[in-house]
């Protein structure tokens, strides 16, 4: 009893009752304004991630049409009713085959780009 009432007296006597208040108000300070940030950062990248996805979608959806049109127009071409298909799918074929051929030197080549962006970013 006697050794909590001269460690309260001195306490108060040091204001550190004062400093413990302020620091812990600085952490909780200092919590919100990271969740605030981790928000806005979350929310950064959902709506990139949103632009990004349309953009493919309306990508992929032109290259469609694209490729049937143009593969109807070399059938014409062609005066075949299937060459312009054909064409069209190696057109596509060849450069899937030389990804799957070469797919490691290519998945080294942009995970060391990626490591080179994060690290600039970081800067």
């Amino acid at each position: 009893m006697f050794m909590e009432s001269i460690k309260d007296s001195l306490i108060k006597f040091l204001r550190l009752d004062n400093l413990v208040d302020n620091l812990s108000g600085y952490v909780e300070a200092r919590i919100d304004l990271l969740k605030i940030e981790i928000r806005e950062d979350v929310a950064k990248v959902l709506a990139q991630g949103l632009v990004v996805t349309a953009v493919l979608l309306l990508a992929l959806m032109f290259l469609l049409f694209f490729s049937i049109g143009f593969a109807n127009y070399l059938n014409t071409f062609f005066m075949n009713v299937y060459a312009g298909y054909w064409i069209v799918a190696g057109i596509y074929g060849i450069p899937c085959l030389l990804f799957l051929l070469f797919k490691k030197k290519i998945s080294n080549y942009f995970e060391r780009k990626m490591m080179e962006i994060i690290k600039s970013k970081g800067k």
